[in-house]
């Protein structure tokens, strides 16, 4: 028996120049397994798209008028855990980078990058991965080198594709803490700490509380 073939990944693209906004809605709209389901122009309009068809990742822009991507991607980590968040960007500044990685962006490429590597970027971090473009990983380099403060638990490090915020919640919920009391220490809705409580369950193969437990101590995340 013949499998179905997989869902084509939903995303969403936000950029304020129109020509590479639209140019990337043809270039990539073109692949099998990926449908743009729509397109934005700032970080406000974006959030407000998220919301509204639920993508599985979004490809976002830094600098974009209402509100900018670092805010735009605080935000959607926030509220909308489930989205996979991709920078493509002109800026490999290790400010640029190390504000949207700690803000809870996967991935981070430059514009330098082919449709091919925006692609496998877009895949990977649904599937919970980390690609990050050569010169963000010179720049990140250059700023470890320089005794730059370093990122806290970067994703690639976790097992299972966990994100940082993933494990800080793991570790919430080996020390017995309830969703209202996690929701309260981290400053979260109830509905974003379920969202990311029900990924970490599927990442860590956990069908409940006391698994997870168990999971974040053979892992050292408690």
């Amino acid at each position: 028996m013949s499998q179905l073939p997989a869902a084509p990944l939903r995303i969403i693209i936000a950029d304020d120049q129109a020509s590479v906004r639209e140019g990337l809605v043809l270039l990539l709209g073109m692949l099998p397994d990926i449908e743009v389901v729509a397109a934005a122009a700032d970080g406000q309009q974006a959030l407000d798209l998220v919301a509204e068809h639920h993508p599985d990742v979004i490809l976002l822009d830094l600098h974009m008028p209402v509100l900018d991507g670092i805010q735009a991607t605080r935000t959607l980590t926030a509220e909308h855990p489930e989205v996979a968040i991709v920078i493509l960007t002109t800026y490999a500044d290790d400010t640029s980078v190390l504000a949207a990685l700690r803000g809870g962006a996967r991935s981070y490429l430059t514009k330098d990058a082919d449709r091919a590597d925006i692609a496998r970027a877009l895949h990977g971090a649904a599937r919970g991965l980390s690609v990050m473009d050569p010169t963000v990983q010179a720049t990140l380099l250059a700023a470890a080198g320089t005794g730059s403060t370093p990122l806290r638990n970067e994703p690639r490090d976790l097992p299972d594709g966990l994100t940082p915020r993933e494990a800080e919640i793991l570790a919430l919920i080996a020390r017995g803490m309830t969703n209202p009391e996690i929701a309260q220490a981290l400053v979260l809705s109830n509905h974003t700490v379920k969202s990311h409580i029900n990924r970490i369950f599927a990442k860590t193969g956990s069908r409940d509380r006391v698994a997870a437990t168990q999971y974040a101590q053979a892992h050292s995340l408690q």
